[in-house]
């Protein structure tokens, strides 16, 4: 009886066999555990303890002689550690992927103003989103949050010059002030996202404003360029030769775009093949619109609604509150997300990103419109001997060019002449309000500081131009040309234009046919203020002229196929 205590009996004892004591008439499982076993698997405990496994993972069926060995017990508990802790593994894994840097998306729990994405507050009257309580609460009251206009957008609407950026005669209390970095940071989680990026940039800064880098924004997202501002180009620019030019500065700098517009949000040239372009590219995704700051941003967002409502009732319906347009950056403060796409999307304006090397990093909020031209340029020529600023100047400048002169571009630019051909001409294109003085230039430095503020503006007043810090900034430029029947190249001041540098002016090589001059230097001294950047670029085909002596580049078919096709 004491042995058949300690097996486990499977089947039922005939009939005439003795009873049993109670205590053995039900089978009895002993199992056995080593401890050998346990030291080995407690190395285990953070993934997945021993206890878990015995409790949740149910044991081989049989007993007795059928039961499995503690050999096998220890080869299927083995196998099954191993298999948690590959499942453990994977999970662990997804949740990492998981936990990646979320997309850029606009907040949703935070009411922002929808004329320039600043989230809506009650509390700080000079500060951007500001709302009175009264107001706010009704609104929220009847779920009318986003058709809120702050103060400082109300104010902007009606010409003010207010914006919110540190050092650029922003407000004074500084708490919602928007630095570059920050705008950068916001933006750069946009390369995470699936979208289509409309990048921007102004045709007048061509190279102030293309926004480099523009690829550790967007990401692999695909990039359409938007060229704003055509209409202010000089009459007569053939459109062809400045989409080409646009094209191979493009091609250039190393960015893959799917297609160039030349655009004008005034005259909505070039809007409707935009539009065509985005209802061909968007499938389904959202659309950012991405540039530096003033570059024309909100007028573009405002010309593309317009077109395309005459076709999408969601974008006639985003018409109503749009975002507000400004000559001061900064005008946008936050991402404005516009339901423009009745078949699915997005639509977001975001802010710009300011670039500290542009004028208006340097200039108070008042000069700021100085330096926004609002018709189409006209080009000042120099020599101009009726623009001579003294009697001795003209026959000067007439016997020997612009040689030991200097050239002031309002209060932004000074031009030293240090070696140039009696022949050469400088043509300068930027706002008309920026007025131009040609002085000897061992007299420019006693003129800068008794006209500066006066005659040499911005910075306007004298109040201002105690302030001001001068221009701190001097590059010496040693061009080089091979031609003189078109101009060496453009010198781009960022922010402001630029001025196209002829080697021998068009109305000399007229006049002079038989001028024998084939290549050579010219030397120039450009002083501007600091931090602003000066550019060396090939010259733009614009004016009448621009046409005649552009020259197409010769590419090969691999070449013409890499390069992004232009239209407007």
């Amino acid at each position: 009886m004491a042995s058949l205590s300690s097996l486990s009996l499977t089947h039922h004892l005939p009939i005439s066999t003795p009873k049993l004591p109670r205590s053995c008439t039900k089978p009895t499982l002993i199992l056995c555990r080593a401890t050998a076993q346990e030291h080995h698997y407690s190395r285990h405990k953070a993934s997945v303890s021993e206890t878990q496994l015995s409790d949740s993972v149910p044991l081989p069926e049989g007993t007795g002689p059928a039961a499995p060995t503690r050999g096998q017990r220890f080869l299927e508990h083995h196998q099954t550690l191993e298999a948690a802790k590959l499942v453990i593994e994977e999970n662990r894994t997804s949740k990492k992927k998981v936990k990646k840097e979320k997309p850029f998306k606009v907040s949703t729990a935070v009411a922002s103003c929808y004329g320039c994405g600043a989230p809506l507050q009650t509390s700080e009257s000079d500060a951007p989103g500001y709302v009175a309580l009264e107001t706010y609460e009704l609104k929220k009251k009847h779920r009318q949050l986003r058709t809120v206009l702050c103060g400082r957008c109300r104010l902007l609407s009606h010409g003010h010059m207010i914006t919110a950026v540190w050092g650029n005669g922003g407000y004074s209390g500084g708490k919602q002030f928007v630095t570059a970095e920050q705008l950068r940071e916001k933006l750069s989680h946009l390369r995470h996202e699936k979208a289509l990026i409309i990048k921007l940039v102004d045709i007048v800064d061509f190279s102030g404003s293309f926004l480099a880098r523009v690829r550790d924004l967007a990401g692999a997202n695909p990039i359409i360029l938007v060229v704003t501002k055509v209409d202010l180009l000089p009459k007569g620019t053939d459109l062809n030769c400045v989409g080409d030019w646009v094209a191979e500065a493009t091609t250039k700098k190393k960015l893959n775009v799917l297609s160039i517009h030349l655009t004008s949000s005034k005259s909505l040239v070039g809007i409707v093949g935009v539009v065509s372009e985005i209802q061909r590219e968007k499938k389904g995704r959202d659309v950012y619109i991405l540039g530096s700051a003033n570059v024309g941003k909100s007028a573009f967002i405002n010309a593309l609604l317009k077109m395309m409502a005459q076709k999408d009732p969601a974008a006639a319906a985003a018409q109503k509150y749009k975002p507000i347009q400004s000559a001061v950056p900064g005008t946008t403060l936050g991402p404005i997300q516009i339901n423009a796409f009745l078949g699915g999307g997005k639509l977001y304006d975001t802010p710009g990103v300011h670039l500290h090397h542009r004028q208006a990093a340097v200039v108070c909020s008042e000069d700021l419109p100085a330096l926004a031209p609002q018709s189409r340029l006209r080009g000042q020529c120099f020599p101009n001997y009726q623009l001579a600023s003294d009697n001795g100047t003209a026959s000067k400048v007439k016997s020997n060019g612009l040689n030991g002169f200097s050239i002031f571009w309002g209060g932004l630019v000074r031009i030293d002449i240090l070696k140039v051909l009696p022949e050469t001409c400088l043509t300068f294109y930027g706002p008309k309000a920026l007025q131009i003085h040609v002085v000897p230039t061992e007299k420019a430095n006693e003129f800068y500081q008794k006209e500066l503020g006066v005659l040499l503006v911005p910075p306007t007043g004298k109040e201002r131009a105690d302030d001001w810090r001068g221009l701190e900034t001097e590059r010496q430029l040693h061009l080089s040309f091979e031609e003189v029947e078109r101009p060496a190249c453009d010198v781009a001041i960022s922010g402001l234009g630029w001025i196209s540098v002829e080697p021998v002016s068009k109305s000399m090589r007229i006049s002079h046919p038989n001028l024998e001059v084939t290549s050579g230097e010219l030397h120039l001294n450009v002083h501007v203020p600091k931090p602003v950047e000066i550019f060396v670029r090939p010259p733009m085909p614009v004016g009448k002229t621009g046409a005649e002596w552009y020259q197409y580049p010769e590419l090969t078919e691999k070449e013409e196929e890499a390069r992004p096709k232009w239209h407007f």
